[in-house]
């Protein structure tokens, strides 16, 4: 069993930066993949970012390759995912994840509550 919290999210202005953190419970957090997703209002829940159990390959999102990166410390059981030029389209609420090391959201057997992620033009 993960028991996953996020934070970090907030609201910062166009080209701004965050990083958000994703801390885990539970002995098999380094055996996980993780991965970051996010749900806009009226949208369904997208890929952003995800990284395998040693830290190694991690692959992003068109929307947001170049822009974001995600990390992870297996001694801090954290994961993060730190956003540069943020843009207004960026706004959503951010939820970690982990399970297998994928794009899907099947992929995933456990799912933080979320850190919101407000983007002001």
């Amino acid at each position: 069993q993960v028991q996953l919290v996020e934070s970090g999210g907030g609201l910062v202005q166009a080209g701004g930066s965050l990083r958000l953190s994703c801390a885990a419970s539970g002995r098999t957090f380094s055996s996980h993949g993780m991965g970051w997703f996010r749900q806009a209002p009226g949208k369904e829940r997208e890929f952003v970012a995800a990284i395998n159990w040693s830290g190694a390959s991690p692959y992003y999102a068109d929307s947001v390759k170049g822009r974001f990166t995600i990390s992870r410390d297996n001694t801090k059981n954290t994961v993060y995912l730190q956003m540069n030029s943020l843009k207004f389209e960026d706004t959503a609420v951010y939820y970690c994840a982990a399970g297998l090391f994928g794009r899907r959201i099947y992929d995933y057997d456990y799912w933080g509550q979320g850190t919101q992620v407000t983007v002001s033009s």
